[in-house]
């Protein structure tokens, strides 16, 4: 088997030098594109409950500023590293520029395991990473939201501690709070339903009834969760789902909201009684119409991408699959929506929140998902439309959009000084 890169910073230039070759783009603005605007690496010191000092690594990466504020989650994870940082920072750039909503792309991360830290030691934790990055970050100029590992309770306590710094309240430093400190409606769910919206638009496209479409979500989080729940209720039949501990599979049908409750109560999704145990690698290689990889990224790869039988991949993950992986799967005939596409949801709704935040003036729920829809079903369109005038699959075709609107706002901007 061929040697398949595997960092997911090269895999992500590796995809802007793809797409460059295609859109002939202009090298002086490719070599721009291909490094981050700015990387800050902090150290984090936390007083644990048993009263000894732990120091955690800490990263945040701002990939571009150029069409706005820079836009990206904070992840907590024993597996973060720099150049996973880099590459997701990038990849939200051109997730903000395929919706095209007004933000350049950013990323956080700190190297712990939250599953092993008591409530107290996450709070002093997530207080003094927001006080470390809190140089750069700030509603104008980077506003971070809630990504593995981290939650709405995580984002007010990183925005408290930067309204403590400033002496005021600055509700829209963050985005993916509680409502009751300025988060928005709609906002919990939002990947979810962003990644329902594009398969559903999707299976429209396939001439797939959702009736007809057996559904299998790898990765049972918050997004996973969502996206299983919301493609239920769309009529699709959840046959298969999975978390870090492993896969449950019933071919007649799951039902996402009794998993999630056992889930709840057990721990992880595996033993379900409705279902049989089944391994992740086994998960992804069901028959179905429509994958959701929802985890963590490089989970498609060339080994295991000739067995994927599924007709549609939606990624609700950032970067699941490899760009070999790629190739293969469009050989293979299947139909891929695209990570900076599917997931888009969260971001656009975090965007929401941070115009409702600086204006003091909050949405219905209705209305939130109401202008989600639109954004994702258009964009859906826009990216389907470049790829027929292409001839490439929707990957290229979503980075072709965002990468040329990028570029087209670095050459009207200009080279400073």
């Amino acid at each position: 088997m061929a040697h398949e890169e595997k960092n997911p910073w090269r895999i992500a230039q590796k995809q802007l030098d793809q797409v460059a070759e295609i859109m002939n783009l202009d090298p002086n603005i490719h070599v721009r594109l291909r490094e981050p605007h700015r990387s800050l690496i902090v150290s984090i010191p936390v007083r644990m409950d048993n009263g000894s000092t732990k120091v955690f690594e800490g990263y945040r990466v701002q990939h571009s500023l150029i069409r706005g504020p820079a836009k990206g989650g904070i992840r907590f994870h024993p597996q973060v590293t720099l150049d996973e940082v880099k590459a997701l920072a990038m990849w939200m750039t051109w997730k903000c520029a395929v919706v095209n909503i007004p933000y350049g792309g950013a990323k956080g991360g700190v190297v712990c395991n939250p599953k092993e830290m008591s409530p107290l030691e996450l709070e002093r934790l997530a207080r003094r990473y927001a006080t470390e990055i809190s140089i750069i970050i700030g509603p104008t100029n980077d506003i971070p939201a809630p990504d593995v590992y981290t939650t709405p309770q995580i984002m007010a306590w990183m925005m408290d501690t930067l309204s403590m710094h400033r002496g005021f309240s600055v509700t829209a430093a963050f985005t993916g709070k509680p409502v009751e400190v300025g988060g928005s409606l709609g906002r919990n769910e939002a990947t979810g339903r962003g990644t329902m919206l594009t398969v559903r638009e999707a299976l429209k496209y396939k001439e797939i009834k959702p009736e007809d479409a057996r559904v299998v979500v790898q990765g049972y989080g918050n997004v996973g969760g969502f996206s299983a729940k919301l493609l239920h209720n769309l009529g699709c039949k959840v046959i298969g789902v999975s978390d870090s501990k492993g896969g449950i599979y019933n071919k007649y049908g799951l039902d996402p909201n009794r998993i999630q409750k056992w889930k709840m109560e057990h721990g992880s999704v595996v033993d379900f009684p409705e279902a049989e145990n089944i391994s992740n690698a086994e998960l992804l290689e069901l028959e179905c119409e429509v994958l959701v990889p929802a985890a963590l990224e490089g989970i498609i790869t060339i080994e295991n991408a000739p067995r994927i039988k599924a007709r549609i991949i939606a990624e609700a993950a950032n970067g699941p699959t490899t760009p070999g992986a790629d190739k293969i799967l469009y050989q293979n005939g299947v139909f891929m929506v695209p990570d900076i596409l599917a997931n888009a949801g969260g971001v656009t709704v975090s965007y929401f929140e941070w115009v409702q935040d600086l204006q003091s003036h909050f949405w219905s729920e209705d209305d939130v998902n109401a202008k989600l829809e639109d954004v994702m079903v258009k964009s859906f369109i826009e990216v389907l439309g470049c790829a027929q005038q292409h001839k490439v699959d929707m990957r290229s075709a979503a980075y072709i959009l965002a990468v040329g609107r990028v570029a087209k706002a670095m050459e009207i901007r200009g080279l400073y000084p």
